[in-house]
């Protein structure tokens, strides 16, 4: 009797207190979703693999002015006390874009030029630049063209130069040097690229892809420029190499192949 008096009450409070369990239950996993939204800035580029090189161009010879701000080259890289050396950055590209930030320069210095070699220093492309009249970033892109066609696993080194005067009288020049080694698609990494699509720059980045997922999230942020996620997005992948500072910087020049 006493029994058969407590169920309709335990059933009573059951039925009462489950919208709260599954409220309870469900705000984890929301909370959850918002804390792995965006990563990137947490993400690590490390050095391996080949000779550092140097993401911020100082002069070569004295004939060149002071900037404000050096030539960066947007690589993964630290800041050690004399300057910010760059480390390898890996692509699944055979014709991959290269990206560098150029300061507010003076009005005769206008003429660059950017150099792709192999790991012994041998010239595979080179190109002379027309450099646009306001501070930036800019992209360059190697041609589409067989001999121009990174190698799986092959480790490249690239040069980009400022001339400080003309290039054909000069050897006063700001400079940045940097490695690229291509690795393989795998189909783990292809899934990965089709899932994440049309921001592929996070399974790039996840992977340390770093060249193609900064080369995908830039071209996104230009045909998207009001969006406030991918400009986070920027932020953050700069955020992860320590070149956050120029994030706010935008794209004022495209050089080669516009895919």
């Amino acid at each position: 009797m006493k029994l058969a008096g407590v169920i309709p009450v335990i059933l009573l409070w059951l039925a009462s207190y489950s919208p709260q369990v599954h409220a309870q239950v469900a705000q984890p996993v929301k909370n959850k979703n918002a804390n792995t939204q965006n990563r990137l800035e947490k993400l690590n580029f490390p050095r391996s693999g080949a000779p550092v090189g140097r993401r911020q161009g100082g002069a070569r010879r004295n004939g060149c002015p002071d900037l404000k701000q050096p030539v960066t080259a947007l690589v993964p890289g630290e800041r050690t006390v004399n300057e910010s050396i760059s480390f390898l950055a890996l692509t699944v590209s055979e014709y991959p874009t290269f990206w560098v930030y150029l300061p507010d320069l003076p009005t005769n210095l206008r003429s660059g030029e950017f150099i792709f070699q192999d790991e012994r220093g041998k010239n595979i492309y080179k190109t002379p630049l027309k450099l646009p009249d306001r501070s930036g970033i800019i992209g360059i892109s190697l041609p589409q063209n067989p001999q121009y066609a990174l190698k799986q696993d092959n480790k490249y080194q690239w040069y980009f130069k400022v001339y400080c005067g003309n290039s054909q009288n000069t050897s006063d020049y700001y400079y940045v040097k940097a490695w690229v080694q291509r690795v393989t698609l795998t189909p783990n990494l292809e899934s990965q690229l089709k899932a994440a699509k049309p921001g592929e720059y996070r399974a790039y980045a996840a992977n340390q892809i770093w060249q193609d997922a900064l080369t995908n999230l830039a071209d996104m942020r230009r045909t998207n420029s009001g969006s406030s996620t991918l400009a986070q997005d920027w932020n953050d992948l700069l955020k992860a190499v320590g070149l956050e500072e120029f994030a706010a910087a935008p794209v004022v020049g495209r050089y080669g192949s516009q895919r």
